[in-house]
């Protein structure tokens, strides 16, 4: 994922962690689906980073994300020490899902959200990052 993010200089990216059997994260999917779709022409990306269990990715997570037309960009995790990545992520970040985090990689500036978001919410924290106010 931090390769990922360092290829967008100037992009901010809307980073949401996820997974399938999780309700309140399949819930706020189409909030970022929406997101995605209509910042397509701005520097915003929305990277879904599902935290399935890998090997689910042809059973599972395949199957879901084309079941829900998802059009933003979706990673698998791929890591097998979840309390190392966790605190690279965020240090505050408890594990819980959903999580999101706001990254604009040219200002190392992040803020990070264990929550759930519907549509209004994010894209007024959106908003708000790209004005530069928490």
């Amino acid at each position: 994922m931090e390769s990922r993010l360092k290829e967008g200089k100037d992009t901010v990216y809307i980073v949401n962690f996820w997974a399938t059997w999780c309700k309140p994260c399949v819930k706020e999917l189409a909030n970022f689906d929406r997101v995605a779709r209509e910042n397509q022409d701005n520097a915003v990306r929305v990277l879904l980073v599902s935290i399935d269990d890998k090997s689910t990715l042809n059973t599972t997570v395949k199957p879901f994300v084309q079941r829900q037309d998802l059009q933003a960009e979706v990673l698998m995790l791929d890591e097998l020490k979840p309390h190392v990545w966790i605190d690279r992520v965020d240090s505050s970040w408890s594990g819980a899902i959903p999580a999101t985090m706001l990254v604009q990689t040219s200002t190392r500036r992040r803020e990070f959200f264990e929550q759930e978001f519907s549509y209004v919410e994010l894209n007024n924290k959106l908003s708000d990052f790209l004005k530069g106010t928490p």
